[in-house]
């Protein structure tokens, strides 16, 4: 398969987007945490490019394999810490907002409010909303693995 588009993003939107990470890199959230909501949001939309990048994002930040590869089974291993599990529960519901879908329950936002502050929530959210932009960016485009931007 090849990609529709070399690049569907002008230098405003790009700048625009730039603005956007820097926000969210200022909202006091371990960075490796903010990955791991990206791989986590990438994984469910199979956005084969985000988890591409987002893997090799993670290991910049220190990142370790065995966690990387856990993260589809966050539920399941004891590599994540409570605060993790949180963000990645509150990834999956604000992801998952298909016809019928719970989305983000009380219970979820409460955990979720446990663990960060309004600040980092809202970077967190943020992060969130991101990522699903771009994952369906690259749907749409058939925008390929590989790429780190």
């Amino acid at each position: 398969m090849e990609a529709r588009m070399k690049s569907p993003a002008n230098a405003d939107v790009m700048t625009a987007i730039q603005h956007l990470v820097k926000a969210v890199h200022a909202g006091g959230v371990d960075p490796r945490l903010l990955e791991l909501v990206h791989l986590r949001a990438s994984q469910i939309n199979g956005c084969s490019p985000c988890v591409f990048a987002g893997v090799e994002a993670a290991k910049k930040h220190g990142e370790t394999d065995q966690r990387l590869h856990s993260v589809v089974t966050w539920r399941e291993t004891p590599f994540f810490t409570d605060e993790e599990r949180a963000a990645l529960a509150l990834t999956e519901a604000a992801t998952r907002i298909q016809d019928g879908a719970a989305g983000v329950t009380d219970e979820i936002w409460d955990a979720a409010a446990d663990h960060f502050g309004e600040e980092q929530l809202a970077a967190i959210i943020l992060e969130i909303a991101m990522t699903n932009f771009f994952n369906r960016i690259n749907h749409t485009t058939r925008e390929q693995a590989g790429k780190t931007w």
